[in-house]
């Protein structure tokens, strides 16, 4: 059947921490959906993997340089219809779109969303998608009021934890939202007010290569890793605290704390303070096609994921997945929808958010109890690849654009 001529709308593409998108847009491509991508933003150059360097397929970027044609777009539009900015097609884009950065983003979005319209409509674009529920979901929005073309979008974490200003509009003149956490089903509903049947739950798919199991030998020093951007809702410093009270437990233990961010510094400063320059190491950002390599030296993987002050917070965090497909026990969160596939003592351990006695234990039980956390692992790992199962996931998606686009009906 003729799938729907679709196009994605990202600030970046490909980015090396949104490996997840990139692994969508590969698995849509090699399934025959015909899928277009867009960027509001440039190039990202410096840490993309060999497979995210190595993809050619083409990519229309805006940033900067659209600047010098923006105006042109505005008036092409002004010319089809008198008021293409009345609140029929979207209205002011002045709101409260909830902090500086989403601020940027969205209005930088809102403009894009002219020239956007322009090539769809050339490109003969029949369903407009936006991975993320902010800026992204923001330009698909005007460039389906102005272009008439369908549109839809996916909400995650940051996107929607708090909401921007426009959501509830965005909510509302989607064809579908989807969600990659069953949380998020209820709680988009609560806060857009939309129909809990407009909203899919559609997994993320998960790369299966990931075959080779860790040694996980649990013979001291133990080696503990967790992975991520170095931002408050990671709750790293809580990691950091946790280990410190192992100190005194008499486990000689190995902390890696990959990744980088904005708070790197405070963290490596932290560790200073604490005494734990030794114990723990921060070998920086991690390109995702030397993951498995780091994974397969651990014993232990902690997800110690917070909700920040912003509200912002995790979802189901990939690496959590990877761990487990490396046959790694994994301890974190009871946040978001992490506990939809960290069942506590079942497929992992589950720790209150914040609580460094809490996951200082956790870690200490696992140590201490191989067999126990190696059987949690498997049935984590077994639930890894039903949940997150990519020919099924993204097939699900395939039927949801087809499902909604006029002319495409699912079957």
């Amino acid at each position: 059947m003729k799938l729907p001529k679709t196009a994605y709308i990202l600030l970046w593409f490909p980015k090396p921490s949104e490996t997840f998108v990139f692994r969508e847009v590969r698995n849509l491509q090699a399934m025959g959906l015909p899928l277009s991508i867009f960027t509001l933003y440039g190039r990202i150059t410096r840490g993309l993997s060999q497979e995210m360097q190595a993809y050619h397929a083409g990519v229309e970027r805006l940033g900067l340089p659209y600047l010098k044609t923006m105006l042109a777009d505005l008036w092409s539009w002004r010319r089809r219809s008198p008021h293409p900015l009345r609140p029929g097609r979207g209205g002011s884009p002045w709101r409260r779109w909830g902090g500086l950065e989403k601020t940027g983003e969205n209005l930088w979005a809102w403009l894009c969303a002219f020239r956007l319209a322009r090539r769809f409509l050339d490109q003969k674009i029949e369903h407009i998608h936006a991975p993320w529920a902010g800026g992204p979901a923001t330009a698909a929005w005007i460039a389906s009021k102005l272009s008439g073309i369908p549109f839809s979008f996916t909400a995650r974490a940051w996107d929607i934890y708090p909401p921007d200003g426009a959501l509830a509009a965005k909510a509302r003149d989607a064809a579908f939202i989807r969600v990659n956490t069953r949380r998020n089903i209820n709680y988009l509903a609560e806060i857009t007010g939309v129909n809990q049947n407009k909203i899919h739950l559609t997994y993320n798919g998960i790369e299966t290569r990931f075959q080779n199991q860790a040694p996980v030998s649990m013979s001291e020093p133990i080696q503990l890793m967790s992975l991520g951007r170095f931002v408050g809702k990671k709750g790293y410093e809580y990691l950091i605290r946790a280990v410190k009270e192992l100190t005194g437990s008499g486990l000689d233990f190995h902390l890696v704390l990959a990744g980088d961010g904005p708070l790197r510094g405070k963290l490596e400063q932290l560790a200073d303070q604490l005494g734990l320059d030794r114990q723990i190491s921060f070998p920086g950002f991690i390109p995702y096609d030397r993951v498995s390599e780091l994974m397969n030296r651990a014993d232990l993987f902690v997800v110690p994921s917070v909700v920040d002050a912003s509200g912002d917070r995790d979802g189901i965090p990939n690496v959590i997945m990877e761990a487990l497909l490396h046959g790694l026990p994994v301890i974190a969160s009871e946040v978001s929808g992490i506990p939809e596939l960290i069942e506590n003592d079942h497929t992992g351990l589950l720790v209150p958010p914040g609580n460094t006695a809490a996951l200082a234990r956790a870690i200490l039980q696992m140590a201490n109890q191989r067999e126990t956390a190696m059987a949690m692992a498997d049935r984590g790992r077994a639930r890894v690849l039903d949940m997150f199962d990519p020919k099924k996931n993204y097939q699900q998606v395939i039927d949801l654009f087809q499902q909604y686009t006029p002319h495409h009906p699912s079957g």
